[in-house]
């Protein structure tokens, strides 16, 4: 009893000596460099007064504190982007920032403590107590920056942080090129501040203290920059019995106390422990620990084909019974591998053995001010995954992600296609006369070279040990410099991963061997959604698009009542609309009768929306593995108030073209080729689907439906089967109005695997029964299962006519606006007669009263209590 009593007492000592780590995320001020002439050994000195300082937003932009200060307007409204001065105009030193935070904190023992700036842009001047805390000036944007400050911290435990922050040093003309001049592009920082076709500049170029600011205090050791790599051999299924898995940890360790130090350095992962004694001298070390064998483990596999199961490893160095730092992960067990194919001629990726068609979106950056949140974060990878897509590629002009964005993905099973900082428009791939300097001069862009490589190093290792992390890319649609391209590829992530395939850029033939011609992407603007089925393009492309403007609600969010004017076919559209970079809807808008207003607009653009994206994943899925390993939509969503490429605004409520892909990109799917009406359907599972039945109706105007046909019959896993075509009897029925398809998946049990309905145009390309169309009264009720979880039917009675493209929205009853985000397992759905719909709505926060709108095209609105 008394041994397990100091076993006990051993434990808890243990555990009570954890790493110490917090973030300084309030309580900061700032002002501008204008505004004072002390020098940073003043100002880092409690005795200095800070009367009239501004509060300012650390994390954030200079921008973003100025706004909330209510110093600058919106920029994200209306033409209030215009009102801002712009950084090209005013000069550096309007957004040349000091930012100063007191906190407290004092060392004991053998404590060592460190502060920590995850990202500054540009440069910085960093202060404490009076002292120079960094001896060279930090430069560069996408760069962490740690420093030992256990000797400038004062006794008294009251201390003062002093940062000067110095905007990108070539910040660009904005001058409607794509990165505005270019120039932008000389430092290492977001070149899609000086605006691109998709948002208009950004004023301050993201100047600020952009990224997490930390302590961290340690027992001597600091153990850094964890590398996990996992091996899964062969080929594995989900929910197997699994063989075993191969876990490879290595770390950093850093000792400042200028002695040598022993110990135990172990790791801990599914009740395993993994030690091994080191003597760590006075310097950093690089330690691999032994392999760990791991039976049977839980494999995390992409969304559509598996679990994402996900294990915490927690490492620690111990010495004489005291833990002197540790470091948590959560890691997924999963091998990614590349394997050409040679009838696409694409690269075909592979996870734990198994092919996995890409159903991918393009991602920008979640905020263009950089305000990002774990729950904002978590949102839209959320509607990733709700759109059935598996993967997410970052686009080169922004950043490399933060580990948060990273942790979602992990949690919802998106694999990353992660660019790194360059960019074709303002690199140097094409001649263009925007640009302030030639193209051989851009495409040695950026100016310090060096510094892009120590950026690589330090964020390779940041990122490196997330499941979703799938596939690095040198650039967008162009290649770095071939002296960082060469160490990048040959010696930094052989070195630093050696597990993920680098794409030299995002276009590349090595990706996708584009013998169409071209510059193997594109295109972006609205199309004939029988294109997406009859057009042979890219085998794997990383850029295919249409349009995305939100609903008449979202529209109002950001678009003044005097502007809200629907845009007409072949005319420029009204100013607000053109400076959010409207696409014209053209002649897709009108088969559904002439837009009378916004509202109007707004609805009948929903329609094309659905359409678009259903229309090109399932073309796109048709020709699976016969012209294509995968595609990538640019771009599924913005990071401001834009009116093109996304399933959801800025503020996070969605649109058709989400639910349109969604059922496009449904892992087992149901559809109709619209060139032969040829019912298919597409398995992307990874086993064989047996005894289906595959069933068609269709519907006239007035509801009276026509039975075709319904066969049982299998699909393989990880195919596309034709079953019949609709060709004939489609031609048969009258179709002056246009009529609705019905397509069902049913198993054994009678239950629906997969449904679909197509509207079809009448003879002349209109939609004349759509416009006649008349109401159909739906029956609606919603019930809350369980906290943030609603169960809404919907029910069309017999003798009704389809109720046709209905969008529910959850809101608070109070304010009447729409609660956001909200989660919905389907909307914009289409109840046929005699037929009910049940879908689950998931939201989060806390409204004091919960209700729920409904309307359709020929639905009226109404709203509904949540019972």
């Amino acid at each position: 009893m008394r041994k397990l009593f100091l076993y006990l007492l051993l434990m808890v000592g243990l555990s009570t000596q954890a790493q110490q780590r917090y973030e300084l995320n309030t309580g900061w001020l700032c002002t501008n460099i204008i505004e004072t002439n002390a020098n940073g050994n003043q100002i880092s000195n409690r005795g200095f007064a800070l009367n009239n300082w501004l509060p300012a937003t650390v994390p954030g932009t200079v921008l973003t504190t100025l706004l909330n200060n209510k110093k600058v307007p919106d920029p994200f409204y209306g033409m209030n982007n215009e009102k801002i001065p712009d950084i090209y105009k005013t000069g550096n030193d309007h957004y040349t920032y000091w930012f100063v935070k007191d906190f407290d904190e004092k060392v004991s023992g053998n404590e060592q403590v460190w502060l920590q700036f995850r990202g500054i842009n540009y440069k910085a001047e960093i202060f404490l107590n009076g002292k120079k805390v960094n001896a060279q000036t930090h430069v560069g944007m996408h760069l962490r920056a740690k420093y030992n400050i256990t000797k400038l911290l004062l006794a008294t435990g009251k201390n003062r942080l002093a940062v000067i922050v110095f905007p990108p040093g070539f910040p660009g003309n904005p001058n409607g090129g794509q990165g505005g001049d270019g120039k932008i592009a000389k430092d290492l920082t977001t070149q899609y501040t000086a605006g691109w076709d998709w948002i208009q500049p950004t004023r301050d170029r993201n100047t600020g203290i952009w990224d997490k600011v930390t302590i961290e205090k340690t027992k001597g050791i600091n153990i850094q920059n964890p590398h996990v790599v996992t091996l899964v051999p062969g080929k594995r299924l989900p929910d197997a019995k699994q063989q075993p898995a191969t876990i490879k940890v290595s770390v950093e360790v850093e000792n400042p106390t200028g002695r040598p130090i022993s110990g135990v350095l172990q790791y801990e992962i599914a009740g395993k422990v993994v030690k091994k004694n080191v003597t760590i001298s006075a310097a950093n070390s690089e330690i691999k620990l032994p392999d760990l064998t791991l039976e049977n483990p839980k494999l995390w596999w992409p969304s559509g084909y598996g679990k994402q199961d996900l294990y915490p490893l927690n490492i620690k160095f111990i010495c004489a019974n005291q833990v002197l730092d540790r470091e948590n992960l959560t890691i997924g067990i999963r091998q990614i591998d590349n394997i050409w194919n040679e009838r696409t001629q694409s690269m075909g990726a592979y996870v734990n053995g198994q092919k996995i068609f890409i159903k991918g979106g393009n991602w920008i950056i979640s905020d263009a001010m950089l305000r990002f949140s774990d729950a904002r974060y978590d949102a839209e990878v959320r509607y990733h995954k709700d759109m059935n897509l598996n993967l997410i590629r970052i686009w080169g002009g922004a950043i490399l992600e933060r580990p948060e964005f990273y942790n979602a993905c992990d949690k919802y099973g998106l694999l990353v296609f992660q660019d790194f900082w360059f960019s074709g428009d303002c690199n140097g791939r094409w001649v263009d006369p925007l640009k302030k300097e030639d193209q051989w001069t851009r495409r040695n862009y950026p100016d310090n070279h060096p510094l892009v490589l120590t950026a690589v190093e330090d964020q390779v290792k940041m990122i490196r040990n997330h499941a979703s992390l799938a596939f690095w890319c040198g650039g967008n649609e162009i290649t770095p410099p071939e002296d960082i391209l060469g160490p990048l590829k040959n010696e930094i992530l052989p070195r630093l991963d050696g597990t993920r395939k680098l794409f030299d850029f995002s276009n590349s033939d090595e990706m996708s061997y584009n013998t169409i011609g071209g510059n193997g992407d594109g295109p972006y603007g609205i199309q004939d959604p029988k294109s997406f089925w009859a057009v042979k393009t890219f085998p794997y492309n990383s850029e295919v698009g249409s349009v995305g403007v939100g609903d008449y609600e979202s529209l109002e969010r950001f678009i003044p009542q005097e502007n809200l004017i629907a845009p007409q076919f072949k005319s420029k559209p009204d100013s607000v609309w053109d400076y959010h970079k409207y696409i014209g809807y053209d002649q897709y808008i009108n088969p559904y009768g002439k837009a009378k207003d916004a509202k109007d607009f707004a609805m009948k653009a929903q329609l094309v929306n659905y359409d678009q994206y259903r229309a090109l994943m399932e073309g796109f899925s048709n020709k699976m593995w016969d012209w294509y390993t995968g595609t990538i939509i640019w771009k599924t969503q913005n990071p401001w108030t834009a009116l093109r490429g996304q399933m959801y605004d800025y503020y996070l409520d969605p649109n058709a073209c989400l639910y349109g892909l969604r059922k496009g990109s449904e892992p087992l799917h149901i559809m109709m080729n619209p060139l032969d009406s040829m019912v298919t359907v597409v398995n992307n599972g990874l086993t064989d689907r047996n005894n289906l039945m595959v069933q068609a109706k269709i519907y006239d105007m007035d509801g009276k439906d026509y039975f075709y046909s319904q066969v049982f019959n299998s699909i393989g896993a990880s195919s596309v089967r034709r079953f019949f075509p609709m060709n004939d009897f489609l031609k048969k029925l009258d179709k002056k109005d246009g009529v609705f398809v019905s397509l069902k998946l049913l198993n054994e049990k009678q239950e629906t695997l997969s449904e679909n309905i197509y509207w079809l145009a009448d003879n002349e390309g209109n939609y004349k029964g759509l416009q006649d169309i008349k109401s159909a009264s739906l029956k609606v009720t919603a019930i809350e299962k369980s906290k943030g979880k609603i169960e809404v039917s919907l029910s069309n009675a017999n003798g009704n006519p389809v109720a046709f493209f209905n969008r529910i929205a959850l809101m608070d009853a109070v304010s009447g606006k729409r609660i956001l985000p909200a989660f919905y397992d389907d909307n914009y759905v289409s109840i046929l007669p005699g037929e009910s719909k049940t879908i689950m709505v998931e939201y989060t926060g806390s409204p004091s009263d919960v209700a729920l709108e409904v309307y359709g095209w020929n639905v009226e609105r109404q709203r509904v209590n949540i019972r």
